[in-house]
C-alpha cells in the first residue's frame, strides 16, 4: 500500500465514522433560549427535512443571527454527504505521528489546503489557513452514539497569520440528546478568550424539541 492511498484510506475512515443524520431525517423544532451574561433571550428555531434553518420570535437581530450561525455550523456536520462527493478530487499527504499518537494528514484541494490530525478513527485536530487568518480546532471528548462520533468538548484558536498572535480562543461543550431515531443537540455552552481572559460565556439551550 503506497503512502497516498494510505492517507486517504486513513482519512476516509475517519470522515466516515462521524455521526450523521440519514436521508430519512424529518428535521425537528425547538423552543431556544440565550444566555449571556446577565441578557436571556427566547424564540423558536426549526431544522427542515432539507437542513435549511429558520430562527424566529428572537427580539434582538444580532442574537438571532448568532442562533442561525451556530444551528449552520452544526448542521454541516450532521449532513451526510459521501466521501468521493466532499474530498474525491483532493490529495492526501501523510504527515508525522505525534507523542498523543495522532497522525497528521495533509488535505490539498482546489481552493484550500488543511492539516488534519486523526487518532482513533477520529478528527482531532483541524489546521486551516485562509488569508490572513488562521486557526485551529482541538477536539478533546467525543460522544460514541454507536452510529458514529460527534464531538463535545472543543477549542478553536484563531490567529493572525502577519504577526502570529492569538486573537480569540473559544470553547465549547455541547450536550446531544436521542430523540426518536436522532442525536439532536440540546445545549451549547460557548465560552470565549481574548488575550487569555474569559470575555464572554453564552449558553444555547434547546428544549420542546419535536421532529417534524
Amino acid at each position: 500500500m503506497t503512502t497516498p492511498d494510505t492517507a486517504r484510506k486513513l482519512f476516509q475512515t475517519a470522515y466516515e465514522s462521524r455521526y450523521t443524520w440519514d436521508k430519512n431525517f424529518p428535521g425537528y423544532s425547538a423552543d431556544v433560549q440565550v444566555v449571556q451574561g446577565a441578557e436571556v433571550y427566547t424564540g423558536q428555531v426549526r431544522i427542515n427535512h432539507d437542513m435549511s434553518i429558520e430562527v424566529t420570535r428572537v427580539s434582538d437581530q444580532q442574537v438571532a443571527e448568532g442562533i442561525y450561525t451556530q444551528l449552520q455550523d452544526m448542521v454541516t456536520h450532521r449532513q451526510r454527504i459521501a466521501f468521493e462527493e466532499s474530498h474525491g478530487n483532493h490529495e492526501f499527504v501523510l504527515g508525522e505521528r505525534d507523542n498523543t499518537d495522532a497522525v497528521e494528514i495533509l488535505v490539498k484541494g482546489n481552493s484550500i489546503d488543511s492539516n488534519y490530525k486523526i487518532r482513533d478513527k477520529q478528527v482531532c485536530q483541524v489546521n486551516r489557513t485562509m488569508g490572513r487568518m488562521a486557526f485551529v480546532i482541538d477536539t478533546y471528548q467525543s460522544l460514541d452514539t454507536g452510529e458514529g462520533y460527534i464531538p463535545i468538548s472543543y477549542q478553536a484558536t484563531f490567529r493572525n497569520t502577519q504577526t502570529n498572535k492569538v486573537t480569540s480562543i473559544l470553547k465549547f461543550e455541547d450536550t446531544y440528546e436521542k430523540i426518536g431515531n436522532y442525536y439532536i443537540m440540546t445545549k451549547q455552552v460557548v465560552q470565549e478568550y481574548i488575550d487569555d481572559k474569559n470575555t464572554t460565556n453564552t449558553d444555547f439551550n434547546y428544549s420542546n424539541i419535536v421532529l417534524n
